[in-house]
């Protein structure tokens, strides 16, 4: 396992052609289906769900769509939005549109709600663990952000607002809806809030693929790779 590896920043283009390509995508696919996985064991808990879970769970009490399939549709339109931000999609971000969603789906299909608190909040501790697993596996595979973290990003770039400002305003705005179509908010809710950058910023960095040289910055301006964001800039990574 990778200890201490920084992000490239890398184009789609060069993210493709950074080496190493079997195992970063054999990676993506893995941490994709895990966060769906983890994504269903946090609804199984009934104890409340992440923000933008919350906003999914909201539409998909309204509409005849699962939850798996409403994440998708969700996902692209937040992928639209990435046009006039001027955001490009890796293979990553676009197998995030899908994949999740579809894993989602199949974990809700096999996990059963447990009756009892102390299983339920077992369950629930142990989806946001692999969630912050989840989350470090798919974003070190260096095959692009997730659709809704590069709304995130792109907002930053745009508006010159700091990250922070930026997730919380996204965040606080998805939860509310969410929570006023009747998406699910509880104990859940806070302790993905306050455990999920610390999760992902102990296990990105353990877990980002290796790039080498190929992670430099081509026109030979020195290192391009960019340090593991600060947790309080990571939280939810659907991201």
């Amino acid at each position: 396992m990778s200890r201490n590896v920084p992000l490239a920043n890398l184009t789609p283009r060069q993210q493709l052609g950074a080496g190493r390509l079997p195992r970063r995508v054999l990676q993506l696919v893995i941490g994709l289906v895990l966060y769906g996985g983890s994504m269903a064991m946090m609804i199984r808990s009934t104890l409340g769900l992440d923000p933008w879970d919350v906003f999914h769970a909201g539409i998909a009490s309204h509409v005849p769509l699962s939850f798996g399939q409403v994440t998708i549709v969700v996902g692209a339109l937040v992928l639209l939005l990435w046009v006039p931000l001027r955001q490009w999609p890796g293979l990553g971000t676009v197998a995030n549109v899908v994949v999740i969603g579809l894993a989602a789906d199949a974990g809700l299909a096999f996990i059963v709600p447990p009756e009892s608190m102390w299983a339920r909040v077992l369950l629930l501790g142990s989806g946001i663990v692999l969630n912050g697993v989840a989350g470090g596996l798919y974003i070190g595979s260096q095959l692009g952000p997730g659709p809704r973290d590069g709304l995130m990003t792109g907002f930053a770039r745009r508006t010159g607002l700091s990250i922070r400002l930026v997730r919380t305003t996204i965040e606080v705005v998805v939860l509310s809806v969410g929570w006023l179509l009747g998406g699910p908010v509880g104990l859940g809710t806070v302790l993905y809030a306050v455990s999920i950058g610390p999760l992902v910023q102990f296990f990105l960095p353990r877990l980002t693929v290796d790039l080498g040289v190929a992670g430099r910055h081509p026109s030979g301006q020195g290192d391009a790779t960019l340090p593991v964001a600060p947790a309080s800039a990571l939280g939810s990574t659907t991201t």
